[in-house]
């Protein structure tokens, strides 16, 4: 596996847990961010968290 496939696999894992941060700061009553602010970035980090370990996997398969 190239380091460059090794780093995307990593900015995946790093978009993960900021998911599920974001996501677990949704049960924590009394959170200054509004709750639908943390859905919205919880979301948005687990799409490019996706997208980019997919883009890992295509890049692991055809190396």
């Amino acid at each position: 596996m190239g380091i460059f496939t090794s780093v995307v696999f990593l900015i995946s894992v790093a978009f993960f847990v900021g998911a599920v941060h974001h996501f677990l700061a949704l049960k924590k009553p009394g959170m200054y961010p509004p709750k639908a602010l943390l859905r919205k970035r919880a979301g948005t980090l687990a799409g490019g968290g996706a997208i980019f370990l997919l883009i890992g996997i295509i890049f692991s398969t055809f190396q």
